[in-house]
């Protein structure tokens, strides 16, 4: 099973990934995860990525779809992936079709988890956090029980400095601005199926089942 999984920040797009390695046992490939641990590891792609960003530059979509490409080699890539976070646009998009038919891994879906912008400004501007504890509350769809204390710690809960009203707008913005031709792209390739985010977890993640389950190695 190969996919690419696409949704905004505040679509639950980390909970289902989560859901989706339990179930198929494959990893969940973020591109931010790779290029951290290839720095940090000193590999001859880290090593350039690194000069790249010492510069001042973007690592380029080479050196990303090359580490991409050595991930998927390893063990347990072997049965498919998801891909979180790549790619972003869509010379990004026709360059990994490339990579991954030649090495016999084509793309098989891409998995948009679809939630009205709305609904997620709610989400991330509600949101609550409590330090000690970690709990994280929403004050419009999981409030406290008594307002702005956590019911846990007894804590005051905190707004995370990047999801107030402007910041979050600005992320969605950016996200719809990016993501809207990679919706086309896929969609034309036959590959996109759309997922209602706006229901339970349990519910979606049914959804995203009876989608991927017949694409299973």
């Amino acid at each position: 099973m190969r996919i690419v999984l696409l949704g905004a920040p505040g679509s639950g797009k980390g909970t289902q990934s989560k859901f989706l390695v339990e179930r198929y046992n494959i990893p969940q490939i973020s591109t931010g995860d790779l290029l951290r641990a290839q720095v940090t590891q000193g590999t001859p792609l880290g090593l350039e990525a690194k000069q790249a960003m010492d510069n001042g530059q973007l690592v380029s979509d080479a050196i990303v779809l090359g580490m991409i490409r050595d991930r998927l080699g390893e063990a347990d890539a072997q049965n498919g992936f998801i891909l979180d976070g790549f790619p972003r646009n869509i010379p990004q998009a026709e360059a990994l079709d490339v990579m991954l038919a030649e090495i016999g891994k084509p793309l098989q879906a891409a998995m948009l988890l679809d939630v009205p912008f709305d609904d997620l400004m709610r989400r991330l501007t509600g949101r609550r956090t409590a330090v000690q504890s970690g709990m994280i509350y929403n004050i419009y769809t999981n409030p406290p029980k008594q307002e702005g204390i956590c019911d846990v710690s007894g804590e005051a809960l905190v707004q995370r400095a990047d999801d107030n009203e402007d910041t979050v707008a600005k992320r969605l913005h950016t996200f719809e601005t990016q993501t809207a031709p990679l919706i086309e792209f896929y969609d034309q390739a036959g590959k996109l199926h759309r997922i209602n985010g706006q229901r339970g977890m349990d519910v979606i993640f049914n959804d995203f089942c009876a989608i991927l389950d017949p694409l299973k190695a």
